[in-house]
């Protein structure tokens, strides 16, 4: 029974696929979404070859992550495949971070990315990498420092996990939001992944956080211009010239700061408003 329900899976599999090229240019992500069932309905239909059915679907998956433009409906796929994948296969790890990265740093489907993960989480506890990428989503897009720090904890404890994590771990429990530590977080989450894409969006965020980073430096130098002045800077140059600071940072998007008459506050000329970073709530000196 079970040698003949195998060709007729993988002839429907073979469908689905004739079904998804046939008109790949104009629904590509809609036909794929369509056609493929939930993974328990699949898990069901496998009767025991749940890896080679998983392969399959995470091959199809592969190709639409690899698209150089994802649409609203491909990023839904994304998530319903690398769902059904893992229900296939719990203990497929890469498909958990891959997933979780993708819908995240690309697709801006914060919830989506953090469901995958958690599942990945739950059915792979000993992966360190999953732990530190929920900890990357809920610091940078869901600003809750306390639950960043508490994956990064979890991250820190199990083997295999690079030497600096337990650190990062320490430090973010301690100066929540503080922009040098986001940097750090940065510079480790651009180490750890290979998608070219990934890393552009690493980057920009990085530029991002220093333009926090440098208009907290350059707000602090007010204040004190300030206390020693006893009026405000006409500009931030008088920073300069009333030896507050050496130097106004330069602008890490090509553009310069300055400061809005109207609000009084500090800005780049590039970016309007900078990345929500909260202040340390301890000081780590």
């Amino acid at each position: 029974m079970l040698f003949f329900s195998l060709p007729l899976i993988l002839a429907s599999l073979l469908y689905i696929q004739q079904k998804i090229d046939i008109r790949r240019e104009r629904f590509q992500h809609v036909e794929r979404f369509m056609f493929l069932p939930k993974g328990e309905y699949l898990k069901t239909a496998a009767l025991g070859y749940d890896q080679l059915v998983a392969d399959i679907v995470w091959l199809q998956a592969i190709q639409v992550i690899g698209d150089k433009r994802i649409s609203e409906e491909g990023y839904k796929w994304i998530y319903h495949a690398v769902d059904v994948v893992t229900t296939l296969n719990p203990k497929f790890d890469y498909a958990y971070q891959v997933g979780g990265v993708v819908l995240s740093a690309l697709g801006n489907k914060i919830d989506m990315s953090n469901a995958l993960l958690e599942k990945g989480l739950k059915e792979n506890p000993n992966v360190w990498q999953i732990p530190f990428y929920l900890g990357f989503n809920h610091f940078f897009y869901m600003d809750d420092y306390k639950k960043a720090a508490d994956y990064m904890t979890i991250a820190s404890r199990l083997p295999g996990r690079p030497f600096y994590i337990p650190q990062l771990a320490a430090t973010l429990h301690v100066e929540q939001g503080n922009p040098e530590v986001a940097l750090e977080f940065l510079e480790r989450a651009y180490k750890e992944t290979e998608d070219e894409r990934i890393k552009k969006e690493i980057e920009n965020k990085t530029r991002e956080v220093m333009v926090a980073r440098d208009i907290i430096f350059l707000e602090g130098g007010v204040k004190r211009y300030i206390e020693i002045y006893k009026k405000n800077p006409e500009s931030l140059e008088d920073l300069v010239t009333g030896k507050i600071i050496d130097m106004i940072p330069k602008e890490p998007f090509g553009g310069f700061y300055y400061t809005d008459k109207e609000t009084n506050e500090i800005k780049s000329s590039i970016k309007g408003q900078r990345i929500k970073l909260h202040k340390p709530t301890h000081s780590s000196k």
